[in-house]
């Protein structure tokens, strides 16, 4: 039943993608990013006091800090799901695991001073392999979209992604700290609706739209809606391999965004780009487990 939750979230937050790209010809991402943020405060709210869990915190500061690596992130996917096709954009954001690997391995070379007593670590190999086998990905599946000029966006992309690894991090500790999931994601909801607020000071706001901005609601309801989906897979996993194929359906929601960008946008990827989108997803799921292996027990990432 897990997995079906999973795939349920990874609907619904690539839906949501949808929702962010049509919203994107009426809204710039600043505002998306503030009401996404208020209509996720109301959502929360609610969910938080229906299951009776109080909004106040003992750890302001690192809740300060997820929302500020998580709104960045967010904002540069909007900005990417606005400027690419929606598979593209969705690909990139979902290269957060790649990210954590490498994050991995860095800390790992960092750490590790070579003798006889302290060997090389385990998994440095098959993690590096993985690490570049991401990043290859990610130049096959941006060279077509280098082609069209779309070079800055792909990198705005890129970073969504790597902030996200960083906001993922935080999420644990976190999470290891007993903060409840409504809790962590309500902080989240009221940094996007502070910082997308604060940034429409730079941005301007664009001129109401009517009836189009009904664009807006979906975006906070199925952004709340999928995170509900994925806590509840994870808290339905009961053993370690359960949770690993929870983790990894998650990249189904890469086949949702690309059968609506073929079919809702017509968004023509070239065999090079799907090649890459596998290479991603691929590495993404050697990268999950074998961090999985290295750290038992640790919480997914959130989305």
């Amino acid at each position: 039943m897990q997995a079906l939750w999973m795939v349920l979230a990874a609907f619904l937050f690539a839906s949501m993608g949808v929702c962010v790209k049509i919203a994107s010809d009426f809204f710039n991402s600043a505002e998306l990013v503030c009401y996404r943020g208020l209509i996720g405060m109301a959502i929360l709210w609610l969910l938080a006091r229906s299951q009776k869990v109080t909004l106040a915190t003992q750890y302001p500061g690192m809740h300060a800090w997820r929302s500020l690596v998580g709104v960045t992130s967010l904002g540069a996917w909007f900005f990417a799901i606005a400027h690419l096709p929606l598979a593209t954009a969705m690909t990139l954001n979902y290269m957060s695991s790649v990210w954590i690997a490498a994050f991995l391995i860095g800390g790992t070379l960092l750490a590790w001073r070579p003798s006889p007593a302290t060997p090389r670590p385990a998994l440095q190999g098959p993690l590096v392999l993985t690490v570049l086998v991401g990043f290859i990905g990610v130049v096959l599946m941006l060279r077509p979209s280098l082609d069209q000029n779309q070079a800055f966006a792909g990198l705005i992309g890129l970073m969504s992604g790597l902030t996200a690894a960083f906001a993922y991090m935080q999420v644990v500790a976190l999470s290891r700290i007993g903060e409840p999931e409504s809790r962590t994601v309500f902080y989240f909801a009221v940094g996007s609706a502070v910082a997308g607020g604060g940034a429409l000071l730079f941005t301007g706001t664009s001129p109401w739209p009517g009836w189009q901005a009904l664009w807006l609601l979906p975006i906070g309801i199925l952004a709340a809606a999928g995170q509900l989906c994925m806590t509840k897979a994870y808290a339905s996993a009961k053993t370690q391999r359960g949770t690993l194929v929870v983790a990894n359906l998650q990249y189904s929601g890469i086949v949702f965004a690309g059968l609506y960008s073929v079919l809702l946008f017509g968004d023509k990827i070239p065999p090079i780009g799907w090649i890459g989108m596998a290479l991603i997803v691929g590495s993404g799921i050697v990268a999950t487990i074998l961090r999985a292996r290295a750290a038992p027990g640790a919480p997914a990432e959130e989305h």
